[in-house]
């Protein structure tokens, strides 16, 4: 593109766009931030705005788009929103006093991962931005909230990295830029391609050494990890680059290990609801709905990380429940914290917004507005014995010198705008005292001219106004324009009158407008002064605020286990999971029928629970609810049961349902053999098992086959403890094989026909589906259910029939010892270390339809 074909402007907006070409450039024109050529298109497209052109040199037009300057915000989120980054280009002199060409530069970049925009982030969740450094089959990664400075590292294998990926779900993922884009990641978040050399070991730790001011890495504890050492080094060079330079808020570099919390895949953070319904929706019907009794934004991300976090580490987890205790049995104390985090402002972000250079003078009352009630909370606090209540006292600290400056400087309800005045308090500043007398002085005298006038000339009518165009006037009717004194000097004619200035009222007016413009340039330095005098209490300002968000998340806890008749569980090293009259913790809460409790006995001896009964008899949500307890317990909650003993799992593994993923080629089955396998590969005797019907995509005797193998596989190879609900009543056979295994069923009473659902568990197997009565229930009309029953008898006679023969075959004695059948001996040749569990699969597939042609 030819610079020399276009005007001065346009050649000033190619050469800032030359530098960000990946972005959409914000160019501030006036009153307007204005996009040219592709970005107009995009934008108009995006924000449904009119595209017009404008004149660019020498007759061409160029599309254009743009956006009023106040109204940035909501559009930028938009924006945002569709993954676009965003160059915000200002005017970096004013206009009237600019020779030639206004000065712009490129004041900010906006991407998915760095936003700090109050309305562009939401209050309980973190907006993560993550840098992915991959090398054969193990990934380095690091992520950061700048919103909160929030950092942490970590290196694994490349299927754990994944599950974290997912878990995060951050707005936007760095990758090296020779690197090819993971297809699983391109519906994920925005994708940002970044130099390879920022990633490099040596570069990496010369970028983490500079930033936290040491001189090795030795005591980031990241030495040992290289990947995850390049990864954190290439985000914060990406930061330095987007922000200008990596924010004074990332205070600390986290190293995060898979040994310290229970890990979650993507598949049962879903299946468990505890982000969000199967629908997608945030909310009602999800885990986090019930536990979020929060009062602070603070407390509320704090308590979703714990929720996708649950701990390992027993001492931690009695740590966090011993404090929920405390709340819990002394309730007025409990209230009256809760009264105290009524209302405090969200000092994460407020401190990040501080360093970024965006906080408001409003943000700073609320800053001193929470630091001032401190030593109420801690007042209730010290009441408490737990350590970690009184670790959480210590850290707490009410930074004195910073809300006693905003105290003096800041006015108590300041504008929402830092450049037009009317922020500073009177008397903080005796320079600034002194023109706000100068002005106060010129208005009074210009509020008495109008009256003096009057007297002077005998205009009745005289009036004295101001506008930004013309300054102060004196106004006269046209009637009264005989009376008008020589020293009056026109300036406007009106259609009814005229107006006048004097070269006394000329002075004054030059007086009371450089003051006034002098005030408001000095308010805005003052708060500049204030705003970085703040900052060099930001790490006690951080400790504080993460010491709050914890207290929140704690008495949120304890409020759900008084609500809810929650209990204290019994969390140790052991393999039992005991739990008397559990129950689940969501669906309690919303049906409108008595919620059914049961037990759960999960021990050395019974590993694996067999769960039959008819569909909608509740076999899904004893599972659940089990799964949920174990998580409960273990992130510092109390649970919903009368009693709890929790043996800590590594791992909770769900298999709880399928839908065919069409735009991957993968049908339900498929789905539903990979997400089995997945669980095979990466189960442990420490992990808990959930599987709902498996095998229930494909034909009956496959599915057995699939079922039966999957839980014998689970038996013999990895000793999980497993509950495994199935309709498939064959399987509750391996009880007599499989000393680990224990059937149990949903208890089901049958009346005039119809079935009836009490929703209890009890030891032993049931050998009915109910699917005809459960037909009816749902509604089918009744001559299909009569036809339904009919059809049932047939096959059940045929069945029988099919039975019988097979047993008098079996009956014919042979003169000479039976010749091995061909499947037996292929099976002895198989090494069932060397197989996977897909391919086990396939091969039992196929010996089932060998077997079945056979037949």
């Amino acid at each position: 593109m030819l610079k020399e074909k276009f005007t001065p402007m346009m050649k000033q907006y190619l050469t800032l766009k030359e530098k960000h070409k990946d972005k959409i450039l914000l160019f501030r024109l006036g009153d307007f931030y204005e996009t040219f050529f592709e970005d107009a298109e995009i934008t108009s497209r995006v924000l449904g705005i009119v595209l017009t052109s404008r004149e660019a040199g020498k007759g061409r037009r160029v599309p254009m788009a743009g956006i009023p300057y106040h109204a940035l915000e909501s559009y930028l989120g938009k924006l945002i929103r569709e993954g676009y980054k965003v160059a915000i280009c200002e005017q970096m002199e004013d206009p009237k006093l600019a020779k030639g060409l206004v000065k712009r530069e490129v004041v900010r970049i906006i991407t998915p991962g760095t936003i700090l925009e109050e309305n562009l982030l939401k209050e309980s969740s973190p907006n993560y931005l993550l840098s992915l450094f991959p090398s054969s089959k193990r990934w380095g990664m690091a992520w950061v909230d700048i919103s909160t400075g929030d950092f942490w590292a970590w290196e694994a294998e490349e299927e754990k990295g994944k599950e974290l990926v997912e878990k995060l779900s951050p707005s936007e993922i760095l990758l090296p830029e020779s690197v090819p884009s993971p297809s699983y990641l391109d519906n994920l978040s925005s994708l940002t391609p970044y130099p390879d050399w920022s990633f490099s070991p040596q570069v990496a730790k010369e970028t983490l050494c500079n930033h936290f001011k040491v001189h090795s890495i030795d005591g980031l504890g990241i030495r040992e990890f290289p990947l995850a050492m390049g990864a954190a080094g290439g985000l914060l060079s990406y930061l330095k680059d987007v922000e200008g330079r990596v924010p004074d808020n990332i205070q600390n570099l986290r190293l995060y290990s898979s040994e310290e919390y229970l890990m979650l895949d993507s598949d049962t953070i879903r299946n468990l609801e505890l982000i969000k319904t199967y629908r997608g929706e945030e909310g009602e019907g999800t885990l986090l709905s019930i536990l979020d009794n929060t009062l602070t934004a603070m407390g509320a991300r704090l308590l979703r990380y714990w929720l996708l976090h649950p701990l390992r580490k027993v001492k931690e987890i009695e740590s966090r429940l011993d404090a929920v205790e405390e709340m819990v049995k002394s309730l007025p104390s409990l209230k009256k914290l809760r009264e105290n985090l009524k209302g405090l402002s969200d000092l994460e972000r407020i401190i990040s917004r501080l360093d970024a250079g965006l906080a408001r003078a409003r943000e700073l009352i609320g800053l001193k507005n929470t630091l001032k009630k401190i030593p109420h909370l801690k007042e209730t606090l010290s009441t408490f014995s737990s350590s970690l209540l009184k670790e959480l006292f210590q850290q707490l600290d009410e930074v004195k010198e910073v809300s006693s400056l905003i105290e003096e400087a800041i006015v108590e309800s300041p504008p929402l705008s830092l450049k037009e005045g009317g922020l500073i308090k009177e008397g903080y500043s005796p320079e600034l005292d002194e023109l706000k007398k100068i002005s106060q002085g010129g208005k009074e005298w210009i509020a008495d001219l109008q009256r003096r006038e009057i007297q002077r000339t005998g205009i009745k009518s005289l009036k004295v106004g101001y506008n930004k165009v013309f300054g102060y006037y004196i106004e006269v009717t046209k009637p009264n324009l005989h009376l008008v004194p020589s020293d009056y000097i026109r300036k406007q004619t009106l259609t009814n009158a005229e107006r006048f200035i004097t070269p006394e009222l000329k002075e004054k007016e030059s007086l009371i407008l450089g003051a006034e413009e002098r005030i408001k340039e000095m308010e805005y330095e003052i708060f500049l002064q204030v705003r970085e005098r703040i900052l060099k209490y930001l790490p006690q300002i951080q400790r504080t605020a993460r010491a709050l968000a914890t207290i929140d998340t704690l008495a949120s806890l304890a409020m759900v286990a008084l609500k809810n008749n929650y209990t204290r569980p019994q969390v140790d090293t052991g393999e039992s999971i005991l739990i008397q009259e559990g129950r689940h913790p969501v669906l309690e809460r919303i049906l409108s029928e008595p919620f059914i409790p049961n037990d759960t006995e999960i021990s050395p001896t019974s590993r694996i629970l067999i769960i039959t009964g008819p569909n909608m008899a509740g076999k899904s949500t004893y599972i659940r609810q089990v799964a949920l307890i174990v998580l409960l317990a273990q992130m510092g909650s109390f649970v919903p049961a009368k009693e709890a003993k929790i043996g800590v799992v590594d791992r909770i593994f769900t298999r709880v349902g399928a839908t065919d993923e069409l735009t991957r080629a993968r049908s339900t089955f498929m789905v539903e053999m990979n997400e089995v396998a997945n669980i095979l590969r990466n189960a442990t005797s420490e992990s808990l098992i959930i599987l709902d019907e498996v095998g229930r995509g494909t034909s009956t005797f496959d599915g057995i086959s699939i079922a039966w193998a999957v839980a014998e596989f689970i038996h013999e190879n990895i000793h999980a403890r497993t509950l495994f609900a199935t309709h498939y009543h064959e399987i509750t056979e391996l009880e007599r094989d499989l000393p680990q295994v224990k059937n149990y069923h949903i208890e089901v009473k049958e009346w005039g026909g119809k079935v009836v659902f009490l929703r209890k568990i009890k030891p032993g197997s049931t050998d009915r589906s109910y699917g005809i009565q459960v037909a009816r229930l749902a509604g089918l009309p009744h001559n299909l259910i009569q036809r339904a029953q009919e059809i049932l008898k047939n096959l059940e006679r045929k069945h029988e029939g099919i039975t019988k023969k097979r047993v008098k075959d079996e009956e014919q004695l042979t003169f000479f010892s039976p010749r091995p059948h061909p499947i037996l001996e292929e099976l002895k040749k198989l090494d069932i270390l060397k197989i996977t569990p897909l391919q086990a699969f396939e091969i039992l597939k196929e010996i089932t339809q060998r077997l079945k042609e056979e037949a």
